[in-house]
Order: structure tokens, then sequence, then C-alpha cells
């Protein structure tokens, strides 16, 4: 099944391109909640919310939606893996608030951080069963059959990139679930991806992933509300492939 957001919903040039001219800010997340299943919270990574934070999200979507949340960059850009405990137990005890809506979350690890299967291995360990984690490096060090292998042993996937219709990572299958992240495509609106490449990318998930599987793709190139519209035609062009996508009021 796939579950189709956008990395993040506060955007100001969204406002009248798709929110409403006169709808207040605070109450964005419940007008996107109603018209996607999912969204990627990035303000967790610049600073991590307090748990009333994540209730209150919690309370504004709806039981089936899920939100995948970025780890704070204390863990991935200042402690780079390092000591891991303390900012891993820290952002679980503040996003348990999200309650059954919490999706995966997502370590992006800073583009001069090496490989560490060590390192790597004792963050994973951290975090419980009933939490999936997506790992997306961006060294290319990290690509070897060990960080392969650690990845498998913890059930974490490999997050998938792409930009500028360039794949930024092996294609490997590491979890029981799948995290696809789309930051710059070359259609001619600036930054937006063209039905081809979003077919493209279609076709990648379908044979990598069985109907079972759950897999997260979330469009992060957000100027011009390209991120709302490729996220809507992905959507619409998976229903016509047949491929099993999860949409709003099932």
């Amino acid at each position: 099944m796939l579950f189709i957001g956008t990395s993040g919903w506060q955007y100001r040039d969204w406002r009248g391109a798709f929110y409403p001219e006169k709808l207040p800010q605070r109450s964005w997340l419940e007008y996107y909640a109603h018209r996607f299943p999912t969204a990627e919270v990035n303000n967790t990574f610049y600073r991590l919310p307090e748990k009333k934070a994540f209730e209150n999200w919690a309370e504004t979507v709806p039981a089936d939606f899920r939100m995948a949340a970025k780890m704070s960059r204390y863990l991935t850009h200042v402690k780079r893996l390092n000591e891991p405990a303390e900012p891993v137990q820290r952002f679980l005890d503040r996003s348990a608030g999200l309650d059954g809506r919490l999706g995966p979350v997502l370590l992006q690890l800073p583009p001069n951080l090496r490989a560490s299967p060590e390192a790597l291995d004792e963050t994973l360990t951290l975090f419980p069963k009933t939490v999936q984690v997506a790992v997306e490096p961006r060294h290319e060090s990290w690509w070897t059959g060990e960080i392969r292998s650690v990845l498998e042993q913890h059930n974490a996937a490999l997050c998938w990139a792409d930009r500028k219709n360039r794949i930024l990572n092996p294609l490997w299958r590491t979890a029981d679930f799948g995290y696809l992240r789309l930051h710059d495509g070359t259609s001619r609106r600036p930054m937006s991806y063209g039905a081809r490449a979003i077919d493209s990318w279609l076709r990648r998930l379908t044979e990598a992933y069985d109907d079972s599987c759950d897999v997260y793709v979330y469009f992060n190139n957000d100027p011009g509300c390209a991120a709302i519209d490729n996220a809507v035609t992905m959507i619409r062009r998976a229903q016509r492939m047949g491929i099993p996508v999860k949409t709003v009021g099932e």
C-alpha cells in the first residue's frame, strides 16, 4: 500500500494555491489531512517540539493518518550518531504523543558523515521493533554490504531519494516497508516531476515491494506548490496502474 504525501505542510506560498486564502494557518494541517493520508514532519529535525505538540497533531488528523517524523538534528548532525541513547529516548518520549498516527522515523545523515556500521547499529538498537525507522545516508561510503546487513538486521528501510531525476542511493530493499523522498524534478515547471518520472518511480516501487508492504512517498519540492500537485498526480497514476494506494476516507 502506497502512502503518498509531502514533506511538511506549512509553506506560505501554498496559501491561495492549495489552502484557501482566508483559512488560518492553525487549520492548515486539518485541511491537508482531509486530502492526503500522510505527511513528513520536518520541523522535528530543526527543533524537537514538546510532547504536547505531537498530541495536538494527533488530535487534528484522522485516526488512520500516518505522520512520518524526521529525527532531531542533535543526534544526526551535532552528535553525528555518537552517544545516541539520550537523544533517541527523548525523541521517542515526545513523538509518543502521536500514538497510533506515528509513521516511520527518518534519520537523515549529514552529507559529510562517513559510514560507521557500529554507530548505525548502536542507534538502531535503541528503537523498539514497533517503531519503523528509515535511514537516508548522503555519503557514498555507506553503500556497502556491511551497511546493508545492519539495516536488514534491524528491519530499517534504506531511504530511496531522487534529485533532478538522479537516483541518489542503491535501490536496496532492507525492510518490510519502503521510504522514498523526491527532492527536485526536471519538468518544465520548476522543481516539478513529470508523469514519466512519476511512472518510473511507481514501477521501481512495485518491483521491489509487494502489495502487503507499506511504502511511504514524500515530495520535498515545496516551492510553487509543486509537491502538492506531484503527490496528487502520483496518487491518480497509481490508481490508474492498479497499484494499491491509500486515499483519504477509505
